[in-house]
């Protein structure tokens, strides 16, 4: 027993002592080094908004400046700003950013057949079995898959009420 256990304890530290090296001398390096950093703060929900299939490859294109820093929808207008003062680039001349979109049930219509919460990524919406359905609305990145999984058309997508939180004072146009 005694010597099984020192076989698999080695065993382990030589795998893993393997694996560290591996990932020392196998790394591939960034060609960007600014793409960690914008991936970091971009939302990580994967919801493919922006046009790009999700969070890696836009933070790819907006370090290579093929993306505007508008084009994430979910991190709203202070990512955009962020991302701007990071890379340097004059917010102004970029036009506003899309807005966040959000999911909305219908409740008369729905029937509770949950696909669409089977299919939520970010478990946005909550409900049971033959039970009405309804959308957290801080959780949702409005991916639009539940609307398309929906059998009953009952999901639209609406965009956010003003707020405090999302209220922003245009500057008014020189004369």
């Amino acid at each position: 027993m005694l010597i099984a256990t020192l076989v698999l304890t080695l065993m382990g530290l030589v795998l893993g002592t393997l694996l560290a090296l591996a990932a020392r001398y196998m790394a591939v390096e960034d060609d960007n080094p600014m793409t960690g950093e914008i991936e970091d703060l971009l939302p990580g929900s994967q919801c493919g908004q922006c046009g790009f299939p999700g969070c890696g490859p836009a933070a790819e294109a907006i370090a290579n400046r093929e993306a505007d820093v508008t084009c994430c929808p979910p991190g709203g207008r202070a990512l955009a700003e962020t991302l701007a003062k990071m890379m340097d680039i004059d917010l102004s001349t970029l036009g506003d950013a899309a807005e966040p979109q959000l999911a909305v049930i219908d409740e008369t219509l729905c029937t509770g057949c949950t696909r669409c919460f089977k299919i939520c990524p970010t478990d946005a919406i909550v409900g049971a079995s033959k039970q009405m359905h309804v959308v957290v609305n801080e959780a949702c990145t409005g991916c639009e898959q539940c609307m398309e999984a929906c059998p009953e058309d009952c999901i639209s997508m609406t965009t956010e009420e003003m707020d405090l939180t999302r209220w922003h004072w245009h500057k008014p146009e020189a004369a």
